[in-house]
């Protein structure tokens, strides 16, 4: 029953009175209105910027950079700006983690932001008394949020103040970083252009382009080292560039820089420490494929290294393709090929449904080549040195080098630069000085959070792509985190289930729906594993990338490889 003028209908058909046949003014303009001084404030800070789509996450880090935050009025403007859809700018804001969005009439954030890492490793280290200490430690000037792996597990407990990452962190150093204004990276020894350029550098990238060595041989001998991509999945590096080549061009090539694996951090250190000769790496791929432009899609948490090749990419002589640095913003999902694809074109970062694939069809629908940085990484010295080298580098039947990024319960955390195929007992006592003093060592993360993880039992496997899956496991990344006696195996698998739930991209429903099932169920007194093996293989069977797949990768190994873990709760039972 309507009221007495009943208003929704009068302003729906806008009459003033059915006898009168005269429609009323409307009161405001339709629609969402734009306010002249945030449009004007984003006008000045675009300036002569390019206004399209796939700059949109670019554009909105220039206002969170600017602002500290992102408000309704500025989200409207560049929406104006940008001749875009309010609902096309607020969503790809709001699916990344990093663009703090305030919506009409909620108070501003505070100037400042302090974010503490709770994934695996730095909550072994004491993340959570951390962050708990720092809330109630600091201002109100200063805001204090939970954080996702930032790529500094050999530092762990790590604090971002700003973007400025204190290791090993404590409440008293956050607050001495805060009360300093130590908010920016600090800017550490690298090899920089010229340095590099003395050593050598560029010289294979010379002969590729002059002719004297031709794209053939470099094909050639990416097959016959072996070379496979060390992001993760794999693939032989040879058969991808020769699968790109062969598709009609015009190319691109994307480099994905977007390491959010928890315990995954060895592209950040040869992104710091030898930036020219990934680069080197990146431009032989490119002339290769024959790519008109490279675009390079760095994480967020990474800002050092943006500094680093923001600086770099400068000093790079003309000539060849055009390199394009892109800036993630918090979203693990667009380590997955297709959703980086997406992000890059200024999108949310949304998996994309296979066939076809990245190489057929990628960015911006063009045939696009897509490496990690640590296999571009090792393209001039598998060139220089030979395939024979690489290849006798291998340990217990493998081939290669591979770059172990460990953290946890050893003496000496970090990456480790070892022999493809080194177990977890050699790689703990050979490279990383035993276990920490104190510690018996207990399991193992061989692969990261979604490589699952193995007991000290099993310390035999050889530690490379194949040998780990008939264990429910697998390398990826190479991410070793180590755990000892003193860890809760329940606990580390929860903690790896919370970052997959945070994470997903809410695409599909067994993944979205899946991960957050099973950390309501986990985090009971009492596990009942079989539901929980029926939710962990729906998931593996139904998601739509590796991430629901691999999910419950750690989860299933804790039921299967730790029956003490359960042997106490379930007699309470």
């Amino acid at each position: 029953m309507s009221g007495p003028h009943d208003q929704q209908s009068h302003n729906v058909h806008a009459f003033e009175h059915p006898g009168l046949g005269r429609k009323r003014a409307r009161s405001t303009p339709k629609g969402r209105q734009i306010e002249p001084r945030a449009l004007q404030e984003i006008a000045e800070l675009l300036g002569d910027r390019p206004r399209r789509r796939d700059l949109l996450i670019e554009h909105l880090h220039l206002i969170q950079d600017r602002w500290h935050q992102i408000s309704a009025a500025h989200l409207a403007a560049l929406a104006d700006e940008m001749k875009l859809s309010f609902a096309e700018v607020f969503e790809t804001a709001t699916f990344y983690a990093h663009f703090d969005i305030v919506k009409e009439g909620e108070p501003d954030l505070p100037p400042l932001t302090v974010r503490v890492c709770d994934s695996l490793t730095c909550a072994m280290f004491g993340a959570e008394d951390l962050l708990e200490s720092l809330t109630s430690a600091v201002g109100p000037s200063v805001r204090v949020v939970r954080a996702p792996c930032v790529g500094l597990c050999d530092q762990a407990p790590v604090a971002e103040v700003g973007h400025h990452f204190i290791h090993a962190a404590t409440t008293q150093g956050v607050l001495a970083a805060i009360e300093a204004g130590d908010t920016h990276p600090h800017m550490a020894d690298y090899i920089d252009y010229d340095a590099y350029r003395t050593g050598g550098g560029y010289a294979l990238l010379d002969s590729l382009r002059s002719g004297e060595r031709s794209i053939d041989s470099i094909l050639s001998l990416l097959d016959d080292s072996g070379l496979r991509g060390l992001g993760g999945a794999g693939f032989p590096t040879g058969r991808k560039w020769r699968a790109v080549r062969g598709e009609p061009g015009p190319r691109l090539m994307a480099v994905n820089g977007d390491e959010g694996e928890p315990g995954t951090f060895k592209d950040r250190h040869y992104l710091n420490t030898d930036p020219h000769r990934f680069l080197e790496g990146t431009l032989v791929g490119a002339h290769v494929v024959e790519a008109s432009d490279v675009y390079i899609y760095l994480r967020d948490e990474y800002p050092l290294a943006r500094e680093i090749l923001t600086r770099e990419l400068a000093k790079l002589p003309s000539g060849g393709p055009t390199i394009h640095l892109r800036r993630g913003a918090g979203a693990y999902i667009c380590g997955e090929e297709s959703s980086l694809l997406e992000s890059l074109e200024g999108k949310r970062g949304l998996p994309r449904h296979k066939p076809p694939f990245p190489f057929q069809v990628g960015l911006f629908g063009q045939p696009t080549l897509i490496n990690n940085i640590e296999t571009l990484y090792w393209i001039r010295d598998i060139v220089e040195k030979g395939t024979g080298w690489w290849s006798s580098q291998g340990r217990n039947g493998r081939t290669g080098l591979r770059s172990y990024s460990v953290s946890g319960r050893v003496k000496s955390p970090g990456v480790k630069l070892a022999p493809a195929g080194v177990t977890i007992r050699e790689l703990i006592e050979e490279f990383c000085g035993g276990m920490q003093e104190g510690h018996r060592f207990r399991a193992y993360l061989p692969g990261g959070a979604s490589g699952g993880i193995l007991p000290a039992a099993m310390d035999d496997i050889p530690l490379d792509f194949g040998t780990l899956e008939k264990h429910g496991c697998f390398i990826g990344s190479a991410a070793v985190v180590v755990l000892s006696d003193q860890d809760d195996m329940r606990g580390a698998a929860l903690n790896l289930m919370r970052f997959f739930e945070d994470e997903s991209c809410g695409q599909c429903t067994p993944c979205r729906v899946g991960t957050q099932k099973a950390v309501m169920l986990m985090q009971r007194p009492v596990w009942n594993r079989e539901l929980l093996g029926e939710l962990s293989q729906a998931m593996r069977d139904a998601s739509i990338c590796g991430l629901g797949q691999a999910a419950a990768n750690p989860l299933t190994c804790v039921m299967r490889y730790f029956p003490e873990e359960f042997m106490t709760r379930d007699a309470a039972e």
